[in-house]
């Protein structure tokens, strides 16, 4: 079932009607013993909407009772709105705006949204500092008067970038600053008109990958210091290394911090349910791979990083059953 805007009332009926048919383990109105499930992904040039088929696709087949129907959304602070209101049953999103949504805090300027709970982390979206390889620019702290783009501006991006300056004594008062997109941030690198820039996002990015034809650019490693600062100030972070197997041009690894994609549900989902949904995706990683590389990160042991809102009771169940919490 798609939601509309156009159709929100008739929408809300619907999903209050299939929450009580099937989110506990109901018959549907066909009279079989399935569960009818919506998960929000995002936009379907993204990535969210093919890896949440993919992963759909193997709690289906692992389950053999669970039936996920995947929507086309605006991503993760659409994807919370829809938890938080009822109108989905599973959503992924990025944990750190998550995190701003659950603490109100942050680039999150609506009320509150505490009616989601965690299932698991999934990927990696890494947090990414490029420069031009003779900007003179080898640290964080280096950025002191240069030209740097900090993403749009109130996006994820920007919020990541605002830490991690902070986290080497800086603000974005002391850098020239720029809002451009990772494209806009690229083109401007190529035309030298900015000396670096910062990405969130899945590796290898294009914009980065594209940048680098034309010309000469490195990434910026963290100190190990400042990453577990960082992790212990945000739990939303973790770590992550770059390396040659995500960008050709890396002579030595990056080290830096990543938030999460992450799938939450609506806390009033059935225990066992979420309990079988988890199961499928830790135990089917070769099947989900086969269909979207990004499978290739699930591991029981990522699944719980980075989680800063509770776990719901039967993710917890599981990770405790195998023993990585």
């Amino acid at each position: 079932m798609r939601i509309k805007k156009s159709g929100l009332l008739v929408a809300l009926c619907l999903i209050v009607t299939l929450c009580s048919m099937t989110a506990c383990g109901g018959s549907n109105s066909e009279g079989d013993s399935s569960v009818r499930l919506t998960m929000a992904t995002g936009g379907t040039g993204g990535t969210y909407y093919p890896f949440g088929g993919a992963l759909a696709q193997a709690i289906d087949q692992a389950t053999g009772y669970i039936r996920v129907n995947v929507n086309a959304t605006g991503a993760s602070a659409e994807n919370i709105q829809q938890i938080g209101a009822g109108l989905a049953h599973l959503a992924i999103v990025q944990n750190d705006v998550m995190d701003y949504a659950y603490n109100a805090t942050n680039t999150w300027t609506s009320d509150a949204v505490t009616n989601m709970s965690t299932l698991m982390s999934l990927y990696p979206e890494v947090c990414q500092l490029i420069v031009a390889a003779n900007s003179g620019i080898d640290s964080v702290a280096d950025l002191a008067g240069k030209r740097v783009s900090t993403g749009d501006i109130g996006s994820g991006v920007e919020a990541n970038a605002k830490q991690i300056l902070e986290a080497y004594g800086l603000s974005v008062d002391d850098i020239r600053q720029e809002h451009l997109s990772f494209n806009d941030s690229a083109d401007a690198m190529k035309d030298n008109a900015i000396d670096g820039f910062f990405v969130t996002s899945g590796v290898p990015n294009t914009a980065v990958m594209d940048l680098q034809m034309s010309r000469d650019i490195k990434l910026i490693s963290l100190d190990e210091a400042t990453i577990d600062g960082l992790i212990a100030k945000f739990p939303f972070y973790g770590k992550v290394s770059l390396t040659s197997a995500d960008y050709t041009f890396l002579d030595t690894p990056v080290h830096t911090v990543a938030v999460m994609a992450t799938l939450i549900a609506n806390p009033d989902l059935d225990e066992d349910v979420v309990y079988d949904i988890v199961k499928a995706i830790i135990e089917n990683k070769e099947a989900i791979t086969t269909s979207h590389a990004k499978g290739e990160f699930i591991s029981a042991e990522s699944a719980v990083e980075g989680i800063s809102v509770d776990f719901h009771p039967g993710a917890l169940k599981y990770f405790k059953e195998i023993g990585v919490l």
